[in-house]
């Protein structure tokens, strides 16, 4: 008998974990959102017997969150890739690792950085060597820009949230949330500094789950001079694994930094980020050794 026969049929949750099914799932669809597509890739990186996997790729095209896209004719060959129904699941995929983030291998408090010592620091900087996911994701002005396009070295700074005051105040509490302010220092000190990463060659983008229209607000007040980007989809945070938190009902990245070679591939990182105008200083220094290398 299916969860949906049962009592609680009229329950989303009961209906959408007769789609979902297990743990299994939840970990293919993660990793399809972080760029890993093909059946042998998935299987072993997963560890999962390929009878299970097949099995729950075709479940998912089923019910329509994964789409199959041919590369191959002979063999036949797919790449598994996100519908919009399955992109849908980001969100929930992100609550669930702040959840285990913070109540399982945290001790419960609400916080936007992290320790040195901690397992997100240790995921964070394995994210070394990878390449962005490719999304799309809108600019505080409704352009798209894609992740993975940007073609020159790129700087991408995660931060919980920047506001103009005219436009929306911070949270409330938000100054109370270790590791929260300094977005607007953060975002100034890189305007002082733009010339001298664009000399190098660099592109900057920030990057929050704010709406384009919050950050275009901000852009304005502050006048930046260049693009923040709006992830707020959560598509770059599911598709890297960023860490978040949850503040005001709404997940946000915590404050990190990825510098980006022109190939798309992250080569270095910094989190946490505990001086964020210090930080920027820093990611110069590191630009110009990489750079010239």
């Amino acid at each position: 008998m299916k969860r949906a026969d049962l009592v609680d049929a009229d329950c989303g949750i009961t209906q959408a974990l007769d789609v979902l099914g297990d743990g299994w799932t939840f970990l293919i669809v993660r990793d399809i959102a972080g760029g890993t597509t093909r059946f042998d890739a998935l299987q072993r990186q997963l560890g999962i017997s390929r009878r299970a996997l097949t099995e729950r790729l075709t479940h998912l095209v089923e019910h329509g969150v994964l789409v199959r896209r041919p590369y191959s004719q002979h063999p036949p060959r797919y790449d598994y890739l996100l519908t919009p129904k399955g992109e849908g699941l980001l969100p929930v995929l992100i609550a669930l690792q702040d959840w285990g983030t913070r109540h399982v291998m945290g001790d419960g408090h609400l916080t936007a950085t992290a320790d040195n010592a901690s397992a997100e620091t240790r995921r964070v900087h394995r994210l070394v060597g990878r390449r962005l996911p490719r999304v799309t994701v809108l600019q505080h002005d409704g352009q798209p820009a894609a992740l993975d396009g940007f073609g020159a070295w790129t700087v991408l700074y995660c931060f919980p949230g920047a506001y103009a005051p005219a436009a929306q105040g911070y949270p409330p509490g938000w100054s109370e949330i270790p590791g929260a302010a300094g977005c607007t220092l953060e975002s100034m000190t890189y305007a002082s500094r733009h010339a001298a990463f664009r000399a190098l060659g660099a592109h900057v983008r920030g990057v929050s789950t704010q709406r384009p229209d919050q950050l275009a607000a901000f852009v304005a007040h502050v006048r930046l001079p260049f693009p923040l980007l709006s992830d707020q989809d959560n598509k770059l945070a599911a598709g890297l694994r960023l860490p978040t938190f949850r503040a005001a009902g709404v997940d946000r990245l915590k404050r990190l930094t990825l510098l980006v070679d022109p190939d798309a591939v992250i080569r270095a990182v910094q989190f946490p980020v505990t001086d964020p105008a210090a930080s920027v200083d820093d990611m110069l220094g590191h630009l110009t050794r990489l750079a010239s290398a």
